[in-house]
């Protein structure tokens, strides 16, 4: 039996985090046998032959003039058409913004169980087994399934891409049955973000502020951190609720849940809200005056100080090292 992941691409471009779920899939089909199989809904192929060196076998595209946006509806037509044909074990879909709302449409549509937001899968006697936090990341469940597929969301930059380079991945039309004038709701217009950054969820490197930075002028001290790490800037749930900060900045429980490379906060105290979106990042770095702050409990690195004083120094410092490089 094979192993179905939902290929997601923005724009004609396929997501990071497609590749991410291809390669944990590739590491699940060694277990239970049978081919990595991808399913994409888009106008035109994105280059979907590519995926080969991702790990895919073969994909499944599924065309319609509708899906150059976001189509729910149509891509939980085409996703449930592909579970149909492919007859998969296990299928994985990034938990990326689209992802969270693809997947529980699909699992209701198949009347399937599907575990959220995961960061770690294994096989053991013949069945998936799922991990994932829950309580705002106070606990972690480990879940196991009851029928097939097995539906799965996959917490972005927390698995690994696989490299099979010049591998190539057989493109096949798929045929699916879609009325889009039933449609009840439909996407008439996307307004992106101003400097087209990099979405957060997809970033290796963070540098989120909190309300230590005491107005939204002094966020040029974390956007300067940045720029010398090559980091995006994000925020605490505080700042974006006073308005300092876009949403689309906010880290945490009802923002965005990120799992980069490094992670440092600014002038954050670590409300459970804040911890449930970031405490699964690589290596944590906590920079605030209060040493009984609540995020040094899961910082790897911790800087009791004021940040005007330690923000700029830490600045020069990586500028001085990136000069050498």
């Amino acid at each position: 039996m094979s192993v179905l992941v939902f290929i997601e691409q923005r724009d004609g471009a396929i997501r990071s985090v497609s590749r991410e779920a291809l390669g944990e899939a590739t590491r699940l089909a060694a277990h239970v046998g049978g081919p990595v199989v991808g399913v994409c809904a888009a106008s035109a192929d994105p280059g979907l032959a590519s995926l080969g060196e991702s790990g895919a076998e073969r994909v499944l595209l599924a065309t319609h003039a509708n899906f150059a946006r976001a189509d729910s509806a149509g891509y939980t037509a085409a996703v449930c058409a592909a579970v149909a044909q492919v007859g998969p074990r296990i299928l994985l879909f990034p938990a990326s913004a689209l992802g969270k709302d693809l997947a529980p449409r699909v699992a209701a549509r198949l009347g399937v169980g599907l575990a959220s937001d995961c960061t770690a899968l294994a096989v053991e006697n013949g069945r998936l087994i799922a991990t994932r936090p829950v309580y705002a990341g106070k606990a972690i469940q480990r879940v196991a399934f009851t029928g097939t597929p097995a539906a799965v969301t996959l917490r972005p930059k927390v698995f690994a891409p696989v490299s099979k380079p010049g591998a190539s991945a057989a493109v096949e039309s798929l045929a699916f049955d879609y009325d889009a004038s039933a449609n009840r709701a439909r996407v008439t217009d996307v307004v992106a973000s101003s400097g087209g950054k990099l979405d957060l969820t997809e970033s290796e490197v963070i540098v989120s502020g909190g309300r230590g930075l005491k107005g939204p002028e002094n966020f040029a001290l974390v956007e300067q951190l940045a720029a010398a790490l090559g980091a995006t800037v994000g925020a605490s749930r505080a700042v974006v609720d006073a308005g300092w900060r876009p949403h689309s900045d906010q880290v945490g429980q009802t923002g965005k849940t990120v799992s980069p490379k490094l992670y440092v906060a600014v002038g954050i105290s670590g409300a459970v809200q804040h911890l449930a979106g970031m405490s699964s990042s690589r290596c944590i770095v906590a920079i605030n005056k209060d040493p009984e702050a609540p995020i040094f409990k899961v910082a790897d690195y911790g800087i009791v100080g004021d940040l005007f004083e330690v923000v700029p120094a830490l600045t020069e410092a990586v500028k001085h090292l990136n000069s050498q490089n």
